[in-house]
């Protein structure tokens, strides 16, 4: 099973949907764990030492430069 973190800019309805559709999702959100307003790294070290994949949008801080 995967486990998701969404950070607190990622699309609520997309989260709404994805809980709606999947009951048992293992999906939590930046500020259900304590990280509304943190920084890219400390959501990324939060993510990695809770096995969680993060859902975001940022495609500018987030995603290695090609």
């Amino acid at each position: 099973m995967l486990f998701f973190v969404a950070d607190e800019d990622f699309d609520r309805r997309i989260v709404r949907g994805l809980i709606r559709r999947s009951a048992n999702l293992e999906l939590v959100r930046a500020q259900d764990v304590g990280l509304l307003g943190a920084g890219d790294e400390k959501l990324l070290e939060w993510a990695s030492d809770n096995n969680r994949v993060v859902l975001t949008h940022d495609r500018r801080t987030m995603w290695p430069r090609c």
